[in-house]
């Protein structure tokens, strides 16, 4: 919860510093509205605390200040398309957008790539001075390469910068976004907290108009030369471990009365050599999932080099859907290591505090657990065996003949066995031909759906196997026209013991066609006037189409 409350609070002080302390002539403010801004802190939703803070900020806005109000994935579920500028780049912007911001809703996905995109060709970057502001609590969903992004932006553009905000990202996240931000010049800033926040609001909203320079004093007598850097950190895995140089990261905050984290000061990636102010520092330094954190004093005329030690090791996990096989590019890989927990997809290397590990592998329908202890400077590698077969589901309209290619057709996969109720336990389920099935070793039943069409198939699957389910749908395609009709119907031939027949399907229009099992049928023509209905039976063969008309 802290964390994504120091994600918004890092989300104003971007804002802030963009709109206030860098006063660029025009600026689109990008906010992710994917369905993850529904998590909570503190029991608030993070998207009501970014449209709190939104107003908040905008309230301070000079009139004069042109900025705009972008989002994506706030219309369309599943989407990579969902990208709109809601409110263009104009003076006198705030309140548009906080009311947009209001009645936003959050669900889709995280086209972040193709939004900065957008933004930057509304704001006519290859003309003017242009600034983009992402606020994004996710990485990029649909494809696109933030990095690449960043360098045309900057290459083609008169003046473009782009600012970016992560939410809560590990290291090795943040690196994957903050590229967008550096190929163009700008910040990426991730994580503060909510005391920051309010020290930021002061200090670039309310903060005075700076007075005129003074007229330079006469040169200073030379000073004693100074070391080139006064901070130069390293950090290892273990005690008497190798420096780590690369995929590391570094926070910096300043220290605050008590000695927690104050106000941060920058994050940075790497072998770190920098100049630090006078002062009380707390920093972190982050390896993947392992961190180690310390408060610092930096001092006048002094080197400051201290050593970071992460008590930690790596696990290097080669999923396998069955003995022998290849790795798996579809497992999904849980680390539970002391103190947190990630994922990882398809062969999986994470860098974990030292300590008891619970390594869960998941393909498909089948999952298998492990626990191993990592000691400190220690590199497990370790092949998991999840131990389940591969079927692929198509349906056939009788067997041996058409396929049926058709998106409408459902696989719902149950076991075999049935429950004391009679019911079966469900184990997955996918829409369309040629759907994807791994699972465990079992008896199992194909639940198969398509129009009026249902069937069960059973299947046993071995651990290894991978093998196609060919599932006859003993049925044929009646296509039904009534001229002038309202609605078609359609009944069985069969009336029960009252003379009444089962209605097995009813569309409005004058035509529909559909999948139906082979045999006696009658088909009902509805019209608006009374007394006019008129029926017509018809006889379905199994992998044949039958065409009617009822006038």
């Amino acid at each position: 919860m802290a964390g994504l409350a120091r994600s918004v609070a890092a989300a104003i002080l971007l804002l802030s510093m963009t709109t206030f302390g860098f006063a660029a002539n025009k600026v689109i403010i990008i906010l992710d509205a994917s369905g993850s801004m529904w998590a909570q802190i503190d029991g608030k939703p993070k998207l009501e605390i970014a449209r709190e803070s939104l107003r908040t900020v905008l309230q301070s806005v000079p009139a004069d200040d042109e900025i705009g109000f972008m989002a994506y994935g706030h219309r369309t579920k599943g989407s990579c398309e969902d990208i709109e500028l809601i409110v263009p780049p104009q003076p006198g912007s705030a309140s548009a957008i906080s009311t947009a911001a209001d009645s936003m809703k959050f669900l889709g996905k995280t086209p972040l790539t193709a939004a900065v995109k957008q933004a930057a060709e509304a704001l006519k970057y290859t003309e003017d001075k242009a600034t983009v502001v992402l606020i994004t609590d996710g990485l990029e969903t649909c494809g696109g390469d933030p990095c690449a992004l960043g360098k045309e932006l900057k290459e083609t553009g008169v003046d473009f910068t782009a600012d970016v905000v992560g939410f809560g990202l590990t290291a090795d996240e943040g690196k994957q976004i903050a590229c967008l931000a550096e190929n163009t010049g700008g910040k990426y800033i991730q994580a503060s907290d909510e005391k920051a926040l309010q020290q930021a609001l002061v200090e670039t909203v309310a903060a005075p108009t700076p007075a005129p320079e003074p007229a330079p004093a006469p040169a200073p007598a030379p000073e004693p030369a100074k070391p080139e850097f006064n901070f130069m950190p390293s950090v290892v895995v273990a005690e008497g471990g190798d420096p780590i140089t690369d995929g590391n990261a570094w926070e910096i905050y300043k220290a605050a009365a008590d000695g927690t984290r104050g106000d941060q000061v920058m994050t940075e990636y790497g072998e770190l050599k920098t100049n630090l102010e006078s002062g009380d520092y707390v920093v972190v330094a982050r390896d993947d999932e392992a961190r180690s954190e310390q408060k610092i004093k930096i001092e006048a005329g002094q080197v400051s080099k201290p050593l970071f030690t992460l008590n930690a090791g790596t696990l290097v996990i080669h999923p396998h859907a069955s003995q022998g096989s290849e790795i798996s590019g579809e497992a999904r890989v849980d680390f539970a290591y002391p103190g947190g927990s990630t994922t990882h997809y398809g062969e999986a290397k994470a860098t974990v505090p030292a300590g008891q590990q619970k390594v869960t592998v998941q393909i498909g329908a089948g999952t298998v657990t492990e626990t191993i202890q990592l000691a400190a400077g220690q590199t497990v590698e370790k092949d998991v065996v999840v131990g389940v077969g591969h079927a692929v589901l198509n349906a056939y309209y009788t067997a041996g003949g058409d396929k049926a290619d058709n998106s409408g057709i459902g696989f719902e996969i149950v076991k075999a066995k049935k429950k004391i109720d009679g019911s079966r336990e469900s184990v997955e389920h996918s829409y369309g031909p040629d759907s994807k099935f791994w699972l465990p070793p079992d008896d199992y039943v194909a639940l198969t759906t398509l129009d009026l069409a249902l069937v069960e198939h059973p299947f046993s699957i071995k651990a290894g196997d991978s093998q196609e389910v060919k599932v006859p749908l003993d049925a044929g395609v009646l296509a039904m026209s009534a001229p002038g009709a309202y609605s078609i119907e359609v009944f069985s031939s069969k009336k029960d013991i009252e003379g009444k027949s089962k209605s097995l399907g009813l569309s409005y229009g004058d035509s529909w066609q559909q999948t139906v099992p082979a045999g006696d049928y009658v088909v009902v023509r509805h019209a608006s006037d009374q007394g006019q209905d008129k029926e017509m039976p018809v006889t379905i063969k199994a992998g044949e189409r039958t065409e009617v008309t009822v006038q």
